[in-house]
């Protein structure tokens, strides 16, 4: 059973379409591993991780806010890579809106745990 951090709907919200990126990158041509491949795979798994660390601090408020700020911008990221991956070709547009639309619930949850980090502690 997951505890802590797992049981956040940010978390797993962000950790399933991260695992969906994952599976998605495998199609995108081999000259891209190391540049649009490598970037949103590590930007979609930096929210994910910063949402723990975050998580095991969030005893000191700020450091907690400050934590899911970055796990806010690693989701921010990871939008840019998605606009870029749907102009290269790589993914349809009803993949785009649905991974866009996913990212967005992410961020909005994100935001609601700077704006009430005391729900965390």
């Amino acid at each position: 059973m997951a505890t802590g951090f797992r049981n956040l709907t940010a978390f797993k919200k962000a950790f399933s379409l991260s695992m969906d990126i994952f599976n998605l990158i495998k199609e995108f041509p081999s000259d891209e591993k190391y540049g649009l491949i490598s970037q949103i795979r590590n930007s979609s798994r930096s929210v994910c991780s910063n949402i723990g660390e975050g998580y095991r601090k969030r005893q000191y408020p700020a450091h907690f806010v400050s934590k899911i700020s970055d796990a806010d911008m690693e989701n921010t990221e990871t939008q840019v890579w998605l606009d870029f991956s749907y102009a290269c070709g790589y993914i349809s547009d009803d993949l785009h809106k649905d991974y866009m639309t996913r990212s967005e619930e992410i961020g909005k949850l994100l935001n609601d745990m700077i704006k009430n980090p005391k729900k965390y502690s």
